[in-house]
């Protein structure tokens, strides 16, 4: 059994399974700590590398092409310190880290494990049911379907069109981007069929797209309501046949089904700006929200300010 264990969280192997379980201190990133513990087979091993540093160092996994879905959902769009497969390595553990590596690679090579692409998902899927809060409205996704209900900040198309629901089968892909500098974020989900394709609008106008602000509650559960519906579509191999991921057990990995209201992040430029009627409305809906509890005193502020910049 080698072991590796430091501030971050652990890391063990027993030869077969490289279990991941993330630390519960308050420097340890939100979105490891959803995702709970790991197990990572063999199998589902690219790679490993411990990459010395000034103080310390860090520790890399490197996974097979198409094991996991939710490195699948993420590619590149979390930071290093959302990564499960990284660990940061404090200066008095180099040595169990170097030996950890080495056990890894040396097992990989006894067993003759592949370093090309997978044709199934071999690691879980988060947990269900799972819900983002974002900036115009929420998503939720429970297996079978994704809902998109609007709020307060919507466009007024995506208002008119009212809540949408369609199923998983008939979704063909989902697409994350997420907010960059001062350019808002999205997730779309493409149907299948001319409906995927046929006038497809501005994320402000879609009403089968969601607005992202780029917040960090917002980007962690993002990541894991993508992963969940990447990992029930078909897997990117294009095997004919494709094994679902297999569940994640609810402990593992903790999302309820309806969060906690999040604060409106500031609203978009948009036509009415400087418009001193619309000005006072969303001022009074700001009110509203603080007088039913929704916001905070200090989230009112803060929102309230940043509409006042906008007019």
């Amino acid at each position: 059994m080698a072991e590796v264990m430091v501030r971050d969280g652990m890391w063990t192997f027993d030869g077969e399974t490289l279990r991941i379980v993330p630390g519960h201190n308050r420097g340890v990133n939100k979105l490891r700590q959803l995702l709970g513990e790991i197990a990572v087979p063999l199998e589902a091993v690219a790679g490993i590398a411990y990459e010395p540093g000034k103080k310390g160092g860090r520790l890399r996994l490197r996974l097979r092409e198409g094991a996991d879905p939710f490195t699948q959902a993420a590619r590149g769009r979390i930071p290093d310190a959302a990564d499960p497969y990284q660990l940061a390595i404090d200066a008095d553990r180099t040595g169990a880290a170097e030996y950890f590596v080495d056990e890894v690679r040396n097992v990989r090579l006894l067993e003759r494990v592949p370093d090309g692409p997978c044709d199934r998902y071999l690691l879980p899927s988060p947990g269900l049911p799972l819900a983002v809060s974002a900036g115009d409205g929420t998503a939720t996704f429970d297996g079978e379907s994704i809902r998109l209900e609007w709020n307060w900040m919507a466009d007024e198309g995506k208002k008119s069109a009212g809540p949408q629901q369609f199923a998983l089968k008939d979704l063909a892909s989902v697409e994350w981007i997420p907010s960059a500098g001062l350019e808002n974020g999205h997730v779309r989900f493409r149907l299948k069929g001319p409906r995927g394709t046929a006038n497809m609008m501005a994320p402000k106008h879609d009403p089968r797209c969601l607005l992202l602000w780029g917040l960090d509650k917002e980007t962690r559960t993002t990541a894991l309501l993508v992963a969940a519906v990447v990992a029930r579509l078909p897997h990117p191999s294009g095997a004919s046949n494709p094994s679902p991921a297999p569940e994640t057990p609810a402990l593992a990995a903790p999302a309820p089904a309806a969060p906690a209201p999040e604060a409106p992040p500031p609203a978009p430029a948009s036509s009415d700006d400087g418009d001193p009627d619309a000005l006072l409305r969303r001022l009074r809906e700001l009110g509203d929200l603080r007088r039913d509890g929704v916001l905070t005193e200090e989230e009112f502020t803060i929102a309230k300010q940043a509409i006042l910049r906008r007019f």
